[in-house]
């Protein structure tokens, strides 16, 4: 066991499986946890009752608390795992000072709304975390198959490898295998760009397209993917790595995706708020959506299955007519 004190940022499903998986390497793990009745629950009865419930801790080896600038001066490694429609909401009474020096990891794949950042140009304009200091963990991933030990693949991204190869040993473990890589740029914007692609593909399967089209509509999204990589962040990034594709794959096909259940549940008929509201968990794709469209208005890139999804949670678009229309882009 290392002796490095980590602290997990945040109480949903993703982080209360980043938990678990810490916890095949350190002795104990701090855990911050915004609302103060969750705190206690955890810490009295070792398990989450709002996500991931049926995982269970020994409560001597968590030390869970609500006081967010406290569990960060003790930690030596933060890891945030906070969705990004509300980390800057969460981190308003953040001191600046204890994040200094440190490694600075997210787990989060999102883009801030209202900044339009992706989460290290955030943490470096608010809080001065330098680009060498900031770490990413990326999928493919889903915390229900991590809770159930299932194979896992996470890729560990950060521009200082010493920081990488640390963030990287403390999730190796006999079910999770990492690699490293420096692209911090197309780790963090192409987890946002998925997000939307899954809700495309939750609405083409609510209104009844097969798999046939549903393998036309990925193929043609990691294309619109790489084009926007390449006007916003180029690089000598290989698009079809299991960290960009493989990301793609399993959040647009698979049955724990939120974002695919999101489309669906639009397709169904839902207003996007209703449905944010039904589900009890955040579609990070709705988010998403609206910014990398205002985003995509400075570099003006053919992206037609953004601007279909766009229309459909922000204009009143139909479904129908939307995807109809998208049909005829897709080669």
């Amino acid at each position: 066991m290392r002796e490095v004190n980590v602290a997990v940022i945040g109480s949903g499903s993703w982080a209360t499986a980043i938990v678990k998986i810490l916890l095949n390497n350190v002795e104990k793990v701090s855990w911050w946890v915004r609302e103060k009745e969750i705190a206690d629950h955890l810490q009295q009865y070792g398990h989450n009752p709002r996500y991931m419930s049926s995982l269970s801790f020994k409560v001597q080896r968590l030390d869970v608390t609500h006081e967010l600038n406290r569990v960060l001066k003790q930690a030596d490694i933060p890891i945030f795992c906070i969705p990004a429609a509300f980390l800057d909401k969460s981190l308003e009474g953040l001191h600046s000072s204890l994040l200094r020096g440190k490694p600075v990891v997210s787990a989060i794949k999102g883009v801030i709304p209202g900044h339009n950042d992706i989460i290290g140009d955030y943490f470096y304009k608010r809080f001065g975390v330098p680009k060498e200091n900031f770490v990413v963990v990326s999928g493919p991933s889903h915390a229900e198959e991590v809770a159930q030990e299932k194979l896992t693949y996470l890729t560990v991204a950060s521009e200082n490898r010493l920081n990488g190869a640390a963030v990287s040993g403390l999730f190796d473990c006999r079910y999770i295998r990492t690699s490293l890589t420096d692209d911090i740029y197309g780790t963090q914007y192409v987890p946002v760009l998925k997000n939307i692609v899954a809700i495309a593909s939750g609405i083409c399967s609510g209104l009844g397209y097969g798999d046939n089209f549903q393998a036309v509509l990925v193929s043609n999204a990691i294309q619109e993917i790489e084009r926007f990589m390449n006007a916003v962040r180029p690089g000598s990034r290989d698009i079809n790595k299991s960290v960009y594709l493989g990301d793609l794959l399993v959040t647009s096909y698979s049955q724990f995706s939120r974002n695919r259940r999101y489309g669906q549940m639009l397709a169904r008929g839902y207003s996007p708020m209703y449905a944010q509201m039904e589900m009890n968990m955040v579609a990070e794709g709705y988010y998403a959506t609206k910014c990398i469209m205002d985003l995509n208005g400075k570099y003006g890139v053919r992206m037609p299955i953004l601007e279909a999804v766009y229309n459909i949670l922000y204009n009143n678009s139909p479904a129908t007519s939307e995807i109809r229309m998208l049909e005829s882009k897709m080669s």
